[in-house]
């Protein structure tokens, strides 16, 4: 991945602290901003085309609910284990997805992003890979991208196998060969294996949850599956670097907090993940009171910015390869020096 004097600056799903997340204006920012590299959810749609969208159920960020023709296809269905109901990607063709229009997942806290509602259209994963090209020509900078495949045992029950629609889609982008400057991240280190053996020139980077368990483990092994707990022992991590090139961490597992929402010292998560041979990535950086330990908060308004400078700099200290963030100016100004 990307070579830099800090932490590398993700863009997740662009600049969302400021446009609807995935959309052509969120990722323009976030590189405009001084991100070094943005990072795109994907899944697919009806016709296999690889739409990105931070999850399969749209209603949330998107206008779908309220268009009649599309009232009939709400449904229930089980993802993951877990009950969703609402519209989901894989019951849209490309062409129809590609009417809808984004909307601010957070409007509550982000009103300024959610004034772009209905306004900025859908993007294809190789709508994004082009529109990297074009950002890393324009600045003169060697930009990157950190594909996130989401539910990939649920696609592959609907005869949707995300690691082989990847692997086309970057082939055929002229994406297959850049090492340097694309990684592939999922929750499933099942599927990244199988990518492996795609052929394609990529970071492979499992991400770890605060809790729980990876899907395609627990579909396979049930309670006997590991925890994600399970994989950050120094023998999960080992055998992690066997196998990946990179963990990525929500950020809980560097600052844990107590039950009062205190931040407490950092782990040494980071450097164990070293010795093992992997890089290490944390998620995701935002500024708002919401999201900040109660001891890094400024006021009580959720949308607020808080000591968040302090909070990063005490994680990129950690020493940490990688974060992923909303705000990507904030991040370069934060982050400039370890």
């Amino acid at each position: 991945m990307l070579s830099t004097p800090r932490p590398v600056i993700i863009g997740h799903r662009g600049a969302p602290g400021y446009r609807p997340e995935h959309t052509r204006s969120s990722f323009e920012l976030a590189f405009a901003l001084g991100a070094d590299a943005v990072e795109p959810d994907i899944l697919a749609t009806r016709d296999g085309v690889l739409v990105v969208r931070h999850e399969n159920e749209i209603s949330g960020t998107t206008n779908v609910a309220d268009l009649p023709r599309y009232a009939d296809r709400r449904t229930t269905k089980e993802i993951d284990g877990r009950p969703h109901t609402g519209w989901f990607t894989e019951d849209f063709t490309w062409a129809e997805l590609g009417e809808l229009r984004a909307r601010e997942r957070l409007p509550g806290i982000r009103s300024t992003s959610a004034s772009f509602d209905d306004t900025l259209g859908l993007l294809r994963l190789e709508d994004v890979l082009e529109l990297v090209d074009t950002a890393a020509a324009d600045s003169g900078r060697n930009l990157g991208i950190v594909v996130e495949v989401k539910h990939a045992t649920y696609f592959d029950s609907l005869g949707l196998p995300l690691d082989e629609l990847l692997a086309d889609t970057l082939g055929a982008a002229g994406w297959a060969a850049r090492g340097d400057r694309l990684v592939v991240e999922s929750f499933e280190a099942g599927m990244l294996d199988r990518f492996a053996r795609r052929g394609v020139d990529a970071s492979r980077v499992f991400l770890l949850d605060a809790a729980g368990a990876p899907f395609d483990e627990v579909a396979a092994r049930g309670s006997a599956a590991p925890t994600y707990d399970d994989h950050l022992t120094d023998d999960g991590l080992a055998a992690l670097g066997a196998r990946v090139d990179g963990i990525s961490v929500d950020r809980s597992r560097l600052l844990p907090t107590d039950a009062a929402g205190v931040a407490l010292c950092t782990t040494d998560l980071v450097d164990r993940a070293h010795r093992a041979g992997l890089s290490a990535y944390c998620w995701t950086l935002r500024p708002e009171n919401r999201f900040l330990p109660v001891n890094f908060r400024h006021g009580t308004h959720p949308a607020s910015f808080g000591n968040y400078e302090s909070e990063w700099r005490l994680l990129a200290a950690t020493g940490l390869d990688g974060v992923f963030v909303d705000h990507p100016d904030l991040a370069v100004a934060a982050l400039m020096e370890r």
